[in-house]
C-alpha cells in the first residue's frame, strides 16, 4: 500500500490535493496505519486513475463524482474514451504535418500562401501546443524556444525533414552522415533546454509517450534514437572493453526505454524530495542501480571506466536529463 505522499508523487500530484479529494469523499483512503496515516491501495489507485482522466475531459469535482458512480466512470469505459482522445490527437498531429508540408511547398516555391491556409496552420499549432501544456508549466514553457519561437519550430521541423530525408535515402543510422546529423540533434537540444536535465528528462517522455502527437512519429523517433545510440557508442568504444559495449548494446535493444520512464520519476522525485530522504526516493534509487548494473555489470573496473568516460566526454551527457545534481541526488537516496 502506497502513503499520500508516495501516491502524490507517482501521480504528480500535491498531498493538499490528495487530502482535498479525501475530504469532499471523491477519493477517501482504504486504509490507515496504526499512526493514522492516510494508506491506499490498487484500488485507489484505479479510482485516481479515473479521477484524473475525467479532469483531462474538463469535468468539474462534483461532475466527476457522480460520473465515477455511474457505468460512464467504469474503468474500461474511462480508458476507451482516453483512447478515443488519443485517437484524435494522434490525428491531429498528422493533420498539423500535413498542413505544414503544404505551406512549406508554397513558400519553397515562391508563393503566399492565402489567408485561410494561415489560420488553419495557426489552429493546428495551436492544438499541438496543448500537448506541450499536459506536460509542462507555464514557468517551463517560457523557457523551451521549440514551443515560444517560430525560428526554432521550424529549425526543428527541419530536423525532423532532414532524418525522413535519411529514411528515405535508405542511410543507416550507424552511418557517419547519421551520426553527424544525430550531434547536430543533441547540440541542439542541449541549446533549446539550456541543459535543464529536469526538462530534458520531461521532453524525452513526452517524445516517446507522445510520438505523433508532437510530430515524431514512431519511425522518425526510432531513426533517431538508432543514431544518437551510434555515435555514443563510439565514443563509449574509447572506455569500455568489447565484452561491456556488447551487453549495452544488448541492454539498449530490450530494456534501453525503461531509463525515460525511469528518470522522469527521478526527476520528479527530486522536485516532491530535494533531499531524497523518503522510501521512494530509496526506492527509485535501488530501481537505478539494478538498471545500471543490467547496463554495464558489476566488475569495479567497468563501472570506474564507465564513469570516467561519462565525466570525460561531453557527449555523453547530452540528452538524457541526467545532471550532476541527479547523481548527488541518487547517491543520497540510496546512503538512507
Amino acid at each position: 500500500m502506497l502513503k499520500v505522499g508516495e501516491l502524490a508523487a507517482l501521480a504528480n500530484l500535491t498531498v493538499r490535493t490528495l487530502h482535498h479529494y479525501d475530504s469532499i469523499g471523491l477519493l477517501r483512503p482504504s486504509a490507515r496505519s496504526d499512526a493514522g496515516y492516510r494508506l491506499y491501495d490498487r484500488d485507489d489507485v484505479v479510482r485516481l486513475h479515473r479521477i484524473q482522466a475525467l479532469r483531462a475531459f474538463g469535468l468539474s469535482l462534483s461532475d466527476i463524482g457522480l460520473t465515477l458512480d455511474s457505468p460512464a466512470g467504469s474503468p474500461l469505459a474511462i480508458v476507451d474514451r482516453q483512447l478515443e482522445a488519443l485517437e484524435v490527437r494522434m490525428a491531429e498531429a498528422t493533420r498539423l504535418r500535413d498542413q505544414l508540408l503544404r505551406v512549406r511547398t508554397q513558400l519553397v516555391q515562391g508563393s503566399a500562401p492565402d489567408l485561410s491556409t494561415w489560420l488553419t496552420t495557426l489552429e493546428n499549432t495551436m492544438d499541438m501546443i496543448n500537448v506541450y501544456e499536459r506536460y509542462f508549466t507555464k514557468e517551463e514553457l517560457e523557457r523551451l524556444p521549440m514551443v515560444r519561437s517560430d525560428a526554432a519550430q521550424a529549425q526543428w521541423q527541419a530536423m525532423v525533414e532532414q532524418v525522413r530525408g535519411l529514411i528515405e535515402s535508405q542511410v543507416p543510422p550507424s552511418s557517419g552522415a547519421a551520426k553527424a546529423f544525430a550531434l547536430r540533434w543533441l547540440q541542439m537540444f542541449e541549446r533549446d533546454t539550456g541543459g535543464d536535465a529536469a526538462l530534458q528528462a520531461k521532453l524525452n517522455a513526452m517524445a516517446e509517450r507522445e510520438k505523433d502527437a508532437v510530430g515524431m512519429p514512431a519511425q522518425i523517433f526510432d531513426y533517431v534514437k538508432a543514431a544518437v545510440g551510434a555515435l555514443k557508442f563510439d565514443t563509449w568504444a574509447k572506455y569500455l572493453r568489447p565484452e561491456v559495449l556488447e551487453r549495452m548494446r544488448r541492454h539498449y535493444a530490450t530494456r534501453g526505454h525503461e531509463w525515460t520512464d525511469l528518470i522522469a520519476q527521478v526527476q520528479a522525485e527530486i522536485k516532491a524530495d530535494p533531499e531524497g530522504t523518503g522510501p521512494r526516493a530509496r526506492d527509485l534509487g535501488r530501481q537505478w542501480m539494478a538498471l545500471f548494473h543490467d547496463m554495464v555489470g558489476t566488475d569495479p573496473q567497468d563501472i570506474d571506466a564507465f564513469r570516467k568516460g561519462t565525466a570525460t566526454e561531453p557527449i555523453l551527457r547530452m540528452g538524457p536529463g541526467i545532471g550532476d545534481a541527479t547523481l548527488a541526488w541518487l547517491r543520497k537516496a540510496l546512503s538512507t
